[in-house]
């Protein structure tokens, strides 16, 4: 899940949004202006709808909140976080790497719902404060954006503490499981499968409720639910990939033969000679018998097809030291995980400053199937 729209950065994480976020934020606005329109029928149409905007945008800043807890618990317990993301079901807070033991785990997936209430919690006590009395409608603008994101905030930390994984109930309850049993996969498999029976759960009540009369609110339990069993289901994927490739190292799935042209070859050329001819996706770029860069096809896509015959190699490849690498004993799994991280299909493999070889999603495809075939019980 990419940011496409950079907020900020705080604590040295990075806030963005998903394109898919707009859908909801315009949804959420929209079901506000209605919903404090119904219930203060003396405001003004400037009043509900500055009042609607702003508890809107109060709400992403809780979301936020939330997931910063995780980030700042995983950073303490030594996981490097470095970019938290809104989209259309909610928020990410993106780990490099997964918790090493079950109590990191345990805090991390708590640290969120915890916030929520917190925050939930102190809101509405603000509101009651300011003469709001609990259970009635807020009529001042001020205190019904209290109210309202109070609740919100509450009923935001319960439904994340639903035992289905990958939700923060799911991270518990697979915590839990894993400082029992001892096992982390087994805890992943018993925690990811109670996700998938909470995904299709959910479908079906969302079925039922549209059936119901209930509307578009039945289907947005329907995407719920399609949210939680393909994310449970990518969880048990993992799981298998990772028992797969255990004990492998890049070392052993890399590439030594390396193609390599000259920064100063043309592109059209490179691109007849050596990617049609060869079918070889990624070349390094030698400059004065250095590597200079890397080139694949995507930064051949990159430029346009009428500059190719007058553009050099060298202009188009992706400089050295902007591509990301990894040592040859990293586990293989970590570079897996790295270039789904990246979008990248190769990556190369740098020991003291010189290159070993290349790895390339492909190959580490072919292993996987190849595995699977011969491994699988």
């Amino acid at each position: 899940m990419k940011s496409h729209v950079k907020i900020a950065t705080v604590f040295g994480i990075e806030l963005g949004l998903h394109y898919s976020w707009f859908v909801i934020a315009v949804l959420i606005m929209f079901s506000l202006v209605a919903q404090f329109q119904a219930a203060n029928q003396n405001w003004s149409k400037a009043v509900v709808w500055s009042v609607a905007i702003l508890t809107a945008v109060l709400f992403f800043a809780c979301l936020f909140a939330h997931e910063l807890s995780h980030a700042l618990v995983a950073r303490a317990r030594g996981l490097p976080i470095h970019r938290i993301t809104l989209f259309l079901l909610g928020g990410m807070a993106q780990m490099e790497e997964d918790a090493q033991d079950a109590k990191t785990e345990f805090w991390m997936a708590i640290a969120g719902p915890a916030a929520s209430g917190a925050i939930g919690l102190a809101l509405l006590a603000v509101a009651r404060a300011l003469g709001w009395v609990p259970w009635t409608v807020a009529t001042e603008p001020g205190v019904a954006i209290l109210v309202w994101l109070g609740y919100i905030n509450l009923a935001l930390g319960a439904f994340n503490m639903i035992p289905g994984y990958p939700l923060d109930g799911g991270r518990v309850l697979r915590a839990i499981l894993w400082w029992m049993t001892g096992n982390g996969d087994r805890a992943t498999q018993f925690a990811a499968k109670t996700g998938q029976f909470v995904g299709m759960g959910f479908i079906a009540l969302g079925f039922l409720g549209f059936l119901g009369g209930g509307g578009l609110g039945g289907l947005w339990f329907v995407l719920i639910g399609w949210f939680l069993l393909q994310a449970a289901g990518s969880s048990l994927m993992q799981l298998r990939v990772g028992s797969l490739l255990r004990g492998l190292r890049v070392r052993d799935v890399m590439s030594e033969d390396c193609p390599a042209v000259s920064g100063n070859l043309g592109l059209q050329e490179f691109v007849d000679e050596w990617v049609l001819k060869t079918g070889r996706r990624c070349f390094l770029v030698v400059d004065d018998h250095h590597v200079a860069g890397l080139i694949t096809t995507h930064e051949v896509r990159s430029v346009d097809r009428a500059r190719w015959p007058v553009t050099p190699v060298r202009e188009a490849m992706r400089p050295i030291d902007e591509v990301h690498s990894l040592p040859p004993d990293v586990a293989a799994l970590k570079a897996l995980e790295m270039m789904g991280r990246e979008d990248v299909n190769q990556l190369p493999v740098m020991e003291n400053g010189r290159l070993k070889g290349i790895v390339s999603r492909r190959h580490l495809l072919h292993v996987l199937h190849a595995r699977s075939e011969l491994l699988d019980e």
